[in-house]
């Protein structure tokens, strides 16, 4: 990503704009805002909403809702992919040696703490609720990497040490988060040989339009090879491989909005990473950061109406779920975070990054409870819309937990206050 405020500017207000909207509009007419968000632009459709069309025949809905969570929504997940990817994978990548030794272990805390407590708590009110919650043992666990940079720049300063740290876990967590939904998070029966379109749709665009160019070009310094793919053909081969691998995944059961995951990888990169929001990534001209770029807007407006199909719940179905997933992540997060951290750097003796206080582990752990994108999308697939508690929709309640996870921003700026964080800005 590049131009970080103008990004996370665009990204927060149009998803907070959209969230705005759904929760205004839910509340005065429920019954024209679910009517848009399940309307139906395609039936007996090639993909969509299984359905039984009450002739014992199997079809599928292309609903607005489908599109935007299930389609567009994989290029919002293969953004992420690509940070982590390059995260991982590059040169200097920020998860890359002992630099993100502390970060990742402090990651761990950060999604079994909130696991615990929410677990723990649903224990505590019975088994009736613990059964009806159980599912949604991983919407606590997400940080909205977005939102939780944002904050973490106004509670510690841009220069503050602890930010670069907030980001090595956001995207540890994004990482985790992606491999959650994939194994957990199933949207019907496996279907394990479906993914091998996937697999093969990754392999051909990586070894005919990477990797065979490039072995063609071996000793020609103007590289024609590599140089007439990239100008003739662009990024066309990825976007056919990404439908393709997409498709896979509809089919073999897995969510489809990972369905980019494994094209990601195969796209030619640049040989380093500069760090996760760095400003030098918009000079690289490499295929996969010039297709993110691209993506930007596309990606900003999908946010928008991905808060306005899933953030409209009444707010009489506030209930135990929404406290589940609140405490979850406001009590959770910042302890797992605080006492792995801790043991990372202290007992482990790994260290943390010159500059940060142990507590400071614990105000990193109130911003990144900021759950809402992610939380937002994982309450929505954890959950049947049919799934109750008493009186209350569990999957509604657990997104208003999701919602008013944005009261971690506020406990965010009080924590640094009382834990005397010095802002750093250059």
């Amino acid at each position: 990503m590049y131009r970080v405020w103008g990004f996370i500017a665009n990204y927060s207000l149009l998803l907070i704009a959209g969230a705005t909207i759904a929760l205004i509009w839910a509340n005065v007419d429920a019954h024209s805002y679910h009517a848009f968000v399940e309307y139906p632009i395609f039936d007996n459709f090639f993909i969509g909403h299984l359905h039984d069309d009450g002739h014992g025949h199997v079809t599928r809905t292309l609903t607005l809702h489908y599109l935007v969570n299930d389609v567009l929504m994989a290029l919002f997940f293969a953004i992420a992919a690509k940070e982590v990817w390059e995260a991982v994978i590059l040169k200097n990548g920020s998860l890359r040696g002992k630099k993100a030794a502390t970060p990742l272990v402090a990651t761990v805390g950060g999604m079994i703490g909130p696991i615990a407590v929410y677990l723990g708590l649903a224990a505590f009110l019975g088994s009736d609720t613990y059964d009806a919650v159980a599912n949604g043992w991983a919407v606590p666990t997400a940080t909205d990497i977005a939102f939780s940079y944002l904050v973490g720049r106004i509670v510690f300063g841009a220069g503050h040490p602890a930010v670069r740290f907030l980001l090595l876990l956001a995207i540890a967590d994004d990482a985790a988060g992606l491999v959650i939904l994939a194994i957990f998070y199933p949207t019907g029966e496996l279907a394990v040989s479906w993914l091998l379109l996937s697999l093969v749709a990754a392999i051909a665009v990586f070894v005919f339009a990477n990797w065979l160019p490039r072995k063609l070009d071996t000793g020609k310094e103007l590289r024609p090879n590599s140089t007439w793919v990239r100008k003739a053909l662009g990024f066309w081969p990825y976007l056919i491989a990404g439908c393709l691998s997409w498709y896979g995944f509809m089919r073999a059961g897995i969510h489809p909005a990972l369905g980019l995951l494994p094209i990601v990888p195969t796209i030619p990169h640049a040989d380093r990473a500069f760090g996760f929001f760095a400003e030098a990534e918009r000079h690289l001209s490499d295929l996969l950061n010039e297709i993110e770029h691209k993506l930007k807007t596309p990606v900003e407006v999908i946010l928008f109406f991905f808060g306005l199909l899933n953030a409209g719940v009444e707010f009489n179905a506030i209930g135990d779920p929404t406290w589940l997933v609140l405490a979850g992540l406001l009590i959770g997060k910042p302890l797992g975070v605080l006492v792995m951290g801790a043991l990372a750097a202290h007992v482990f003796k790994l260290g943390l990054p010159a500059g940060m206080r142990t507590i400071d582990l614990f105000v990193i752990g109130c911003v990144a409870a900021i759950g809402f994108t992610v939380s937002l999308f994982i309450a929505a697939v954890a959950f049947d819309s049919s799934t109750m508690l008493g009186d209350t929709p569990v999957q509604d309640a657990a997104k208003m937990g999701a919602l008013f996870s944005f009261a971690a921003a506020f406990i965010s700026i009080a924590a640094g206050k009382i834990c005397r964080v010095e802002k750093q800005h250059s």
